[in-house]
């Protein structure tokens, strides 16, 4: 059982924040059950971390958290309800996650449950920044529209000075189209600092973003890692949703493509990550294959099949308009 140390890198914990009520998917499924590409949002948040071989992940949830518990049971996941009755925000939230940390020390990773998009060769990218140093690193992005997000501001050296809320941004600030999507890298000294943050805000919240001024103050550098915005959208309501299953059908499809499957029309083909496809498949226009469909060398899959959990052998030819679930034909 691995212990998080990789090339002698400090042991690495995960924790992902999903305690949020989503209000704004008017729905009764708690938002990071929702899917995008065939897998709930928090799966892809899952298999994003599991490469860079953490310790432990935590799973912070509050609203309607069972229904998340249920799904993920037997993942490899602690979860810890936040409570409420003792604050709000993200700050306090990361606070609650120590409940699941007894015993670790080593550096944080600390990320939303609402980002299907992210790589883990970002994410990797993020933890080789920090090393065993001193100190906490975050990604940042540069959008056109940053209407409610937090603003990189910068020291005239180009370093990091703050992360200031649009709540609490002066106009100047809300000029700014650096952004913060939200995902961290802290040292093991994170949660002594997590405590002593302070709700005097314009919302009553403790802030994660508060923590890097305490870092500042104490001469520790801040680092940031600058990302491709795409793979840091947040889904927060149905059209982001629409978005990320967009984008993440595009990243599969491109890379089967990429491996020598041939399809008629890409634009119209749609794949989840959990399908496996052989070389010289061919797959025409309006394909959809999900769940863990595997297709065999050489076969190819009619126009507008819909295959669910299926195995086509190598060289079959699967006629148009088919719909199947399951091996067995």
């Amino acid at each position: 059982m691995t212990d998080g140390r990789t090339s002698g890198r400090p042991p690495l914990a995960v924790v992902v924040l999903a305690a949020g009520e989503g209000k704004r998917m008017r729905s009764k499924l708690h938002k990071v059950l929702h899917e995008a590409a065939g897998a709930p949002l928090l799966r892809h948040i899952l298999d994003a971390t599991t490469p860079l071989e953490p310790s432990r992940t935590v799973v912070v949830v509050g609203f309607s958290g069972e229904a998340v518990r249920e799904r993920f049971e037997g993942a490899g996941v602690t979860f810890v309800t936040q409570d409420f009755s003792t604050g709000y925000g993200t700050g306090h939230a990361l606070r609650e996650s120590r409940k699941g940390l007894e015993g670790f020390s080593g550096n944080v990773l600390v990320l939303n449950g609402d980002g299907p998009l992210l790589r883990s060769e970002t994410l990797a990218a993020l933890v080789a920044l920090l090393g065993g140093e001193r100190g906490m690193a975050l990604l940042t992005c540069v959008t056109d529209d940053p209407t409610g997000l937090g603003r990189i501001v910068r020291g005239p050296d180009g370093e990091l000075d703050a992360i200031v809320e649009e709540k609490d941004a002066t106009p100047e600030q809300r000029a700014i189209h650096e952004i913060n999507p939200g995902v961290y890298l802290f040292d093991d000294d994170v949660f002594r600092r997590a405590a002593e943050l302070r709700n005097d805000n314009a919302a009553g919240e403790y802030y994660i973003t508060d923590l890097p001024r305490g870092y500042l103050a104490d001469g520790l550098r801040v680092r940031t890692l600058l990302a491709d915005e795409r793979e840091l959208l947040g889904v927060n309501d149905r059209r982001q949703l629409a978005v990320a299953e967009r984008l993440l059908r595009e990243r599969y499809v491109d890379a089967w493509l990429t491996a020598g499957v041939t399809m008629l029309d890409p634009a119209t083909t749609y794949l989840d990550g959990t399908v496996e496809l052989a070389a010289d498949v061919v797959l025409e226009q309006g394909v959809a294959l999900r769940g863990s469909t595997r297709v065999g060398e050489g076969a190819r899959v009619g126009a507008y099949s819909v295959l669910t959990d299926a195995e086509v052998p190598a060289g079959a030819s699967v006629p148009p308009h088919t719909v199947r679930t399951g091996r067995d034909w």
